[in-house]
Formats: structure tokens, sequence, C-alpha cells
């Protein structure tokens, strides 16, 4: 007769796989097919169906992605099928001013990508290209399982491994568990991490337009005193819109019938392109800073949003979330090549002593631009507008901004490097 203590050990010593993700959006896929690269397996849970996630309709939603998140994205064998539906960012140009009456001085910020080496400081890729690119490389990984529309409902952590119960009363196993599920994360909760941070005040509203004349590849940042507004190049004659307002501004102007939304934007957005129209959907959604008090636990990581939610300024959420994943793969890497326990607390230290300090960092930096821009005080205003045109005047100190805006600076895990 077996010995159920026996039986019990060895359950527990049998694993499902070597990462279990929850999170199936764009930082866990990526994670998974980092590791799968290194040799590891993961299993990649999501509550969304796959014909969602695979979606080819033309939304409007939209990312920045720095040169480094490129690299990766090359080195995970992905960019191939991503560069024909991308937009170089040849340019951006950083400014100042009011709704309606444009720049109110002639000091701004211009990069231009011909001042370093290296290319384009990134590219403009729809959420639809990325998500269904990541899904099929996923299905056509061996080392990979995908497990969608079901949840995470529990999560036990033992000397060998981590237990996941989902709704349907499935149980997996694994070496180390990986929070991928945003900043609202059951992974984190239910570990007892819990978050600092606050609300903005800000809601963004986030479109895509079709517009009359070429964007040239052009980028700008305008700041108003509610808060900026992003127009990032699409493929076409397209741009994405991140414009950040009031929570009470936002719905107001979210609630309008389409020309209305449309005649809300235009002096915001000005005329240099001609006219504009909308194209695709429109979503809006509340600004906060948010950052887990810890990025790793007992056999588990956190990763992108479920680590750390920071103001879209400058574009760097997504790019914060895939140097995650090219680090806490590297560290994985190394960690089983040296035949150690993946998820041994000072391997997984190693992770969050690489990302902690740069993502804090990055989340105060976009936080002090905000709240030093996003408002009318002329003192403020006749500073920063200064602050631009001096950096602007320096071209050492460009060049260093230009590299920072391309995700080149830093300690840069091998995936990123070129």
């Amino acid at each position: 007769m077996d010995n159920p203590v026996s039986l019990t050990i060895l359950k527990r010593m049998t694993h499902d796989s070597d990462l279990l993700i929850v999170g199936g959006g764009l930082n866990g896929p990526a994670l998974a097919l980092a590791a799968a690269r290194a040799g590891l397996t993961a299993t990649v849970i999501d509550a969304q169906p796959v014909a969602q996630l695979t979606d080819a309709a033309f939304d409007g939603r939209a990312y920045a992605l720095a040169m480094s998140s490129v690299r990766l994205l090359r080195n995970l064998w992905l960019w191939d099928s991503l560069s024909d539906n991308s937009q170089p960012m040849l340019e951006i140009k950083v400014s100042d001013g009011r709704a309606g009456e444009g720049p109110l001085s002639n000091f701004f910020l211009h990069f231009d990508h011909a001042e370093i080496e290296e290319g384009p400081m990134g590219h403009m890729i729809e959420d639809r290209f990325l998500r269904r690119v990541l899904q099929d490389a996923m299905a056509d990984c061996p080392p990979i399982t995908r497990i969608n529309e079901e949840r995470v409902t529990d999560q036990e952590t033992d000397s060998t491994g981590v237990t996941l119960t989902l709704a349907s009363g499935r149980v997996l196993r694994g070496r180390v568990l990986i929070g991928a599920d945003g900043r609202t994360s059951g992974t984190a909760a239910r570990a007892g991490i819990r978050r600092t941070g606050w609300d903005y005040g800000q809601t963004a509203l986030v479109c895509a337009i079709e517009h009359e004349l070429p964007h040239n590849g052009i980028a700008h940042q305008f700041f108003m005193p509610p808060g900026p507004l992003a127009i990032l190049p699409l493929p076409g004659n397209r741009s994405s819109i991140v414009w950040s307002e009031t929570h009470e501004n936002a719905a107001r102007f979210n609630a309008l019938p389409e020309d209305e939304y449309i005649e809300m934007l235009r002096p915001r957005f000005g005329d240099f392109l001609g006219d504009i129209r909308l194209a695709g959907g429109r979503f809006s959604y509340p600004l906060s800073l948010s950052i887990a008090n810890s990025f790793v636990g007992d056999r588990l990581a956190l990763i992108g949003d479920a680590a750390h939610g920071m103001h879209p300024i400058a574009g760097q959420g997504l790019n914060a979330g895939l140097r995650d994943v090219a680090a806490l793969a590297q560290v994985l890497s190394d960690a089983s090549h040296r035949g150690e326990d993946i998820a041994a607390q000072d391997v997984l230290e190693r992770y969050q002593q690489w990302r902690r300090f740069d993502t804090a960092t990055l989340a105060m930096a976009t936080d002090l631009t905000n709240r030093l821009f996003s408002n009318d005080n002329p003192l403020l205003r006749m500073g920063r507008d200064l602050g631009l045109g001096a950096v602007n005047a320096v071209p050492a100190l460009r060049r260093g901004l230009i590299r920072e805006a391309a995700g080149l600076t830093g300690d840069l895990p091998e995936l990123m490097q070129g």
C-alpha cells in the first residue's frame, strides 16, 4: 500500500512548469518566451480568452517602444513579425503652453535620433500587433503552456515550490510564481505585498487620430496646466494620443459624441497636421503612482505594473516592464545554469536589487515632471521653460537625455544589449 506521506512529498516535488506566470497581457508572455530561450518551462494563466488577446481589429491603442525594448523583441525573434507595422520615432519635441494658445515660450526641447549612433530612439507599435505576435509565439513554443479564461483563487508556497488553485478547481505546481497581473495584482495581494502611491487627480484619454499631413516620424509632448498631451506617430497619416485631463474634465469629454470630442481635442492638438478625425475607439484610465513595497516574496517575483505603475509621461511604463522581463530572465537563467534553486530568496533578491532603484528613480522623475508642468504658476512656468531651453542648448546633455529616452543607459540586461 502506498505511503500517503511519500505521495504528498512526491506531488510537491513534481512541477507542471518552472515558472507559473499570472497575467497573459504583454509582460507575462514576454517573460515566458525569454525563459524558454534560457531552457526553462512556463505556464501563463490569464482570465481573457485567446481570441480577445489576438483580436486584429484596430482600436487605437499603441505603445512607444524604446530602442532597448526593440532589441529585446529582436533577441526573442519577434521583431521581424512586428517591424512592418511599426513606426520609427525620429524626433521628439517638448513644449509648454495652454489649450488653444499653443506654446507660450520660444524655449523648447528637441531630440533628434541623428545625434546618437544606434538609430531611431524607438518605434511605435499598435497593441493589437504586439499582443498577437506574443500569443502566436507562445503557441509555437513547446516549453510554454497557455491557460486562458481562468482566474487564480489561491496560492500556497512550500519548501519545494508554489501551488496555484484556479477557479475551475484545477491545481498547478511550479518552482517560482510570477505576478504579471497589473496594478491591482492579486498575486501580490495574496502574498501580503502592499503598495505605496497616490492619485494624480488626472485621467488619461487615449485614442488614435487620422490627419491630413504627414508626421514625419516626430513625436510631440505638449504640457498644459491640466496635464500633458502626447502625440505619437503611427504608420501612415495617423497618430496615437495620450491626453491627460482632470478627472472631471476627462469624464465630461469622454461622454461627448465623436464630433464634439474632436472639437475639444482640436485646440489642444493644434493645426500643424491639418484636419483631424478619430480612428478607432476611445479609452480612459485614471492616473496614479503605485509601487509595490517589495518586488519579490517567498518564491515570488513581480514584473510590470504589478511591481510599478507610473504616470505615462514619456511612455516608459511598458519599457520599464520589459526591462523587468529582461533582468528577471537573466537572473533566473544564470541561477539555473549554476545549479541554484531559481526561486531561492537570494536569487530573487538579485532581481530586486537590479530593478528597484532604477524603477523608483523613473517613477519619481515622471512624478516630479508631472507636478512641475501640470500647473499655470507663472514662476514655475518661467523656470521650467528656461530649463527646457538650457537643456536644448547643451549638446552633451541633450544627447544624454536622448540615450535615456532610448533606454540605452544604466545596467542593461543582455537581452537589451545590441
